[in-house]
C-alpha cells in the first residue's frame, strides 16, 4: 500500500491521516497549525516538524501527497511540493476543483495528479473534530481531465476507497457545478436563514426548533473556511444563487397574489423524495479495466449517471450504476 503524506491536519486532513493509518498505510502529516500538530502527536500519529520535512520524506518514499488545506493556502503548499517533490503522486481534498487543477497545471506539470473531494464534514473544525470513520459510506469525487492518467487517478481513488468512501468520477467543472448546488448554496442559505431568524429577536430564537436548527447547522462552520469554499467557486455558485432567487421570487409572487405556496412546496417535497428514494432494482455491477483505451471516459460516464466506484484492484475498478 502506498504511503500517504497529508499536508493540513484540520477536520478533513486529520480524518484522512487517521483513516489511511487505520487502513494499514504508512502515513504521516504536517501542518502550519501548532495546536493541530500537538494534538495529532498526542494521539499517537506521525507528524513531521514542518511541511518541507514531510514533503522531502514523501519524495524519498514515493508517497501520495494529499493537500488538505483551505483553498487560500493551496498555492503556497503546491509551491513547496514543486520544490521538494515535483514528480510526486498528488491529490487534494479541497472543496473546489477547477482552481486547484489550474494551480497544479501551472506549478507542477510533472506531478501525477488527480483531484479529490470527500463529501463529508462537520460544522466543527480542527484535528479534535476528525475521526477515521468520517468518510464511511460517503461519496468522494475524484476528477478526470484530459491530462489525467489512469495510474494517477487510481492512486487518488484507492485512497478514497481505503478511507471507506465510494468514488464518484467527474471532471473538475462538473464537480464545481454540482457542489455549488448541493454544498455551497446550502452554506449561503444557512447563513441567510440564521440571520433572518436572529432578526426576530429573543422570542423567535426561543421558539426555534428542529427545522431551524437543521437548516442553520452549517452556519456554525468557521466563517473563513466557508468564505474560502464559496468564494472560490464564485462562477458556479452565482448560477445556483440565480436559480434559487428565481424560485424564491416565484414563491413570493404566488404568496402575494394567491396566498398559495403549493408549487414551491410540492416541487421541494418531490425533490427531497428523489434524494431519499432507493434506486429501483439492484444496481448493475461492472468492471472497468484501467489499462484499456477510453477507461477514464467510461468512468466519467459512470459518475454522470449517478454511479460510483466501490472497489479497486491493481488493474480494474468495480463500479455500481443505478
Amino acid at each position: 500500500m502506498r504511503a500517504v503524506c497529508v499536508i493540513g491536519l484540520g477536520l478533513i486532513g486529520g480524518s484522512v491521516l487517521r483513516a489511511a493509518s487505520a487502513a494499514g498505510r504508512p502515513a504521516w502529516g504536517a501542518t502550519a497549525s501548532r495546536p493541530d500538530a500537538d494534538a495529532a502527536r498526542a494521539d499517537g500519529f506521525d507528524v513531521e516538524a514542518g511541511v518541507e520535512d514531510a514533503l522531502r520524506r514523501a519524495a524519498a518514499e514515493d508517497a501520495l501527497v494529499v493537500v488538505a488545506t483551505p483553498l487560500t493556502a493551496v498555492r503556497e503548499v503546491l509551491r513547496q511540493v514543486a520544490w521538494h517533490a515535483p514528480e510526486a503522486w498528488l491529490t487534494d481534498v479541497v472543496s473546489v476543483k477547477d482552481p486547484v487543477e489550474a494551480e497544479v497545471r501551472s506549478l507542477l506539470p510533472g506531478a501525477k495528479y488527480a483531484g479529490g473531494h470527500p463529501m463529508a464534514g462537520l460544522a466543527e473544525s480542527g484535528w479534535p473534530a476528525g475521526s477515521a470513520e468520517l468518510f464511511g459510506g460517503a461519496s468522494w469525487a475524484v476528477t478526470i481531465e484530459e491530462s489525467t492518467t489512469a495510474p494517477a487517478w487510481r492512486e487518488a481513488a484507492a485512497l478514497a476507497v481505503d478511507c471507506g468512501a465510494r468514488v464518484v468520477p467527474c471532471s473538475a467543472a462538473e464537480h464545481d457545478s454540482a457542489v455549488a448546488r448541493v454544498s455551497h448554496l446550502p452554506h449561503v442559505f444557512a447563513a441567510v436563514l440564521a440571520a433572518v431568524g436572529a432578526d426576530g429577536g429573543p422570542l423567535a430564537l426561543s421558539l426555534a426548533a428542529g427545522s431551524f436548527r437543521d437548516g442553520t447547522r452549517v452556519a456554525g462552520s468557521a466563517p473563513d473556511l466557508v468564505r474560502a469554499m464559496t468564494e472560490g467557486n464564485r462562477v458556479a455558485l452565482l448560477d445556483a444563487v440565480d436559480d434559487a432567487l428565481g424560485r424564491l421570487g416565484a414563491a413570493r409572487g404566488s404568496l402575494a397574489s394567491t396566498g398559495s405556496l403549493k408549487s414551491t412546496v410540492d416541487a421541494g417535497h418531490q425533490a427531497r423524495r428523489s434524494l431519499e428514494a432507493a434506486p429501483e432494482g439492484e444496481p448493475r455491477s461492472l468492471r472497468v479495466r484501467l489499462d484499456e483505451k477510453g477507461a477514464l471516459d467510461r468512468l466519467r460516464d459512470v459518475g454522470a449517471r449517478g454511479g460510483r466506484v466501490v472497489a479497486l484492484d491493481e488493474d480494474a475498478a468495480t463500479v455500481e450504476v443505478p
